[in-house]
């Protein structure tokens, strides 16, 4: 008896095509997850630069002084609902003079020595803030406000818009002396 290769091949791909759609089926009738992915942004309302950031492990864009919410990093997580107690941890990297000039050599590469004096002010950051209480899940939005201050929201709102939690002005100047300094 001749068996024909052809059937053997179309038998394989139709149960693997019914294993897979099994698989599917199955998978979309569980609950849908806990947890939601989240675009990460920021806002700087300060002077200095943010080089980089992250807020619970997820990175965030470089973002120049007073600027922010132009990019966007994906993702983060945040819970479909928000339960109380919820924090976020963030860290940063900060360059207090963005403006500081650092030496290029004849074809415009950065002079090696110059950048380390300049990143020899870089400080490091990290803290952990409150995310208030959203209604519908959102971006993750961190704001950096002047003596390392720090703000979280996860929620679905602009800044700007009335009902978002930190409408803050862009450009805010810091005290000559921070309090916990």
């Amino acid at each position: 008896m001749k068996r024909s290769f052809k059937g053997n091949a179309c038998s394989q791909v139709l149960r693997l095509l019914l294993g897979v759609g099994s698989v599917l089926m199955i998978t979309a009738c569980q609950s849908p997850s806990k947890m939601l992915g989240a675009p990460v942004t920021g806002y700087n309302h300060t002077s200095a630069a943010i080089n980089r950031f992250t807020v619970n492990g997820a990175g965030g864009p470089n973002i120049g002084p007073h600027q922010g919410g132009g990019s966007e990093v994906c993702c983060g997580l945040v819970p479909r609902e928000w339960v109380p107690g919820l924090r976020a941890i963030v860290e940063w990297e900060k360059d207090p003079d963005p403006g500081g000039y650092i030496k290029r050599d004849q074809y415009g590469q950065l002079d090696t020595e110059d950048y380390k004096r300049h990143a020899a002010n870089y400080s490091h950051h990290k803290v952990t803030v409150e995310i208030p209480r959203y209604a519908v899940a959102g971006r993750l939005k961190v704001h950096f406000l002047p003596c390392d201050q720090v703000r979280v929201s996860a929620d679905n709102i602009k800044p700007g818009s009335p009902g978002y939690p930190y409408n803050y002005p862009m450009n805010m100047e810091g005290p000559k002396v921070c309090p916990n300094s």
